[in-house]
């Protein structure tokens, strides 16, 4: 995992956060984990393909989640209902969005995914043998931990997602 990738998503969840939702952020320690890990409440995972590929991943728990979102759209939420769910989804798309911008003013152009959700706290994800940098967010409504599973593409491999059972779908698709 390149540490260069790191700024460009923390900067993004500072500069969102103050605007979305009104709050501020501190950056906890940074660790490398290589293991699949269990999620909070919510988690919102994003695709990278393109000079950038792999997946980041947005986890907190569902208070923080209807916080965030309370804040954001101006009315309490007790529930993950699709309004409720919409809104946290579409933070860390904007997240993404505005860090692969600034990823690509390095020359490192990539393209995100639409954001997808799981909801439900204790399920297993793991990025296989992808190092995953680990980044918590500390904000006066909840932690939120970043996880960056991203690496360069090989020159060759720019739009290929690294996720293997997606290629073996995409090859067998491009052969029949």
């Amino acid at each position: 995992m390149d540490v260069r990738f790191l700024n460009p998503f923390v900067d993004a969840a500072a500069e969102v956060l103050k605007v979305e939702v009104n709050i501020a952020l501190n950056r906890g320690d940074i660790s490398i984990q290589k293991s699949a890990f269990t999620t909070d409440d919510i988690t919102v995972l994003i695709n990278l393909v393109g000079q950038i590929q792999g997946v980041v991943l947005y986890e907190l728990s569902k208070e923080t989640g209807l916080a965030f979102v309370s804040k954001m759209l101006g009315q309490t939420f007790a529930d993950l209902d699709s309004l409720a769910q919409s809104g946290i989804a579409e933070l860390g798309n904007v997240i993404s969005g505005k860090a692969t911008v600034e990823l690509s003013k390095t020359g490192l152009d990539s393209t995100i995914s639409p954001p997808t959700m799981i909801i439900g706290k204790g399920t297993q994800i793991s990025t296989m043998d992808f190092p995953r940098l680990v980044v918590p967010l500390v904000t006066d409504l909840g932690p939120v931990t970043v996880h960056l599973a991203l690496r360069e593409s090989p020159k060759d491999e720019e739009n290929i997602n690294f996720v293997p059972l997606i290629q073996k779908a995409v090859a067998s698709k491009q052969e029949g």
